[in-house]
């Protein structure tokens, strides 16, 4: 053999090699992976996923697929996540409210929260805001949010307000404020952020509290209103939106509702798949787009630093959600 051809079969070998590595660095052999969103498309929760899986498939160097499946406030699309085949190529974008207050709010699942998922990472922190159709602020009055809640006392369950069903962020931060003022209003369920918001915007519904990013496109446009948000404090993206802690006068001073969003594996998933995992949502959120996307829309980017730091964060947060869940009187069959 000559030289020349001594050293082509060399770098033939190493490239075979770099090739092997590669593969043996994705997921499954490369089959594409499933991210579940358990919301309708269009939606906070659908922006949140659809953000990451875009910057996760060259993070992870395979495809990486949405798809959504709706029903029972998330419950649909966590259980078939839950009941997936471990091996890292089917995920799901899960809140912290089916994570934390679930297993409280229920009687029975189709899974167990606490068992039956692998934390992957943290995907983004937030909050919600509370808006309201400007045909009804206008014919009732709702200037601020202290009129608003004003209103309601003096005309029980005349208001009608969306969430995406029991059980989600907006249940509980309406179920909150309720609880602290004595207001009451009339809860209308629907299968998802979505299409609340858009019967919102029509005037079927007056009023909800909705993640953030579901509700910043209609308040730019001017379409509703924003009265409030959830957190004690005011957020980036609505500077002149006030927070919680501003209505400590009529109970309102320790209502503090984050929002936050986490991809989970099936439990089971092995250790250095979800390390991979982890790294792979890392590298999404140092996207500078997908960064600015989430702030414009009143969220942030937070990741985990590994799996088990996401665990830690969920065992540290059920307390907090099991109090909202007991204050709001709610417990549900699926």
């Amino acid at each position: 053999m000559t030289r020349r051809g001594a050293l082509l079969t060399a770098a033939g070998v190493g490239a075979a090699f770099a090739g092997g590595r590669a593969s043996a660095q994705q997921i499954a052999g490369g089959r594409p992976v499933r991210v579940v969103v358990p919301y309708p498309a269009g939606g906070a929760v659908d922006l949140v996923g659809r953000l990451l899986a875009e910057r996760m498939e060259p993070a992870l160097g395979q495809q990486v697929v949405v798809e959504n499946r709706t029903g029972a406030a998330g419950i649909v699309g966590a259980d078939s996540v839950a009941k997936a085949r471990p091996d890292g190529t089917t995920l799901g974008v899960i809140g912290m409210t089916t994570l934390c207050a679930y297993k409280t709010l229920y009687n029975r699942l189709p899974f167990d929260p606490d068992k039956d998922f692998a934390p992957v990472s943290q995907i983004s922190a937030g909050t919600v805001v509370c808006c309201v159709n400007k045909d009804a602020q206008k014919k009732h009055g709702w200037t601020d949010f202290r009129r608003l809640v004003s209103w309601m006392k003096e005309n029980p369950d005349a208001l009608r307000f969306g969430t995406a069903g029991v059980g989600t962020t907006a249940h509980f931060t309406m179920a909150a404020v309720q609880k602290a003022t004595g207001a009451k209003a009339l809860m209308v369920t629907y299968r998802g952020g979505a299409p609340a918001v858009a019967d919102l915007q029509a005037g079927v519904i007056d009023m909800m509290f909705e993640l953030t990013p579901g509700l910043m496109p209609l308040i730019e446009q001017g379409v509703v209103s924003p009265l409030a948000v959830g957190s004690a404090k005011r957020v980036g993206a609505l500077p002149d939106v006030p927070g919680m802690a501003e209505f400590a006068d009529i109970g309102l001073g320790s209502v503090d509702i984050g929002a936050w969003e986490a991809l989970m594996a099936p439990a089971g998933t092995p250790p250095d798949v979800l390390d991979r995992l982890n790294a792979a949502v890392r590298k999404a959120g140092e996207d500078a787009a997908m960064r600015e996307k989430l702030r414009a829309s009143g969220f942030s980017v937070e990741t985990s630093e590994s799996p088990a730091a996401l665990a830690e964060k969920i065992r540290r947060e059920i307390p907090y959600w099991r109090k909202l869940v007991e204050d709001s009187g709610a417990k549900l069959d699926t």
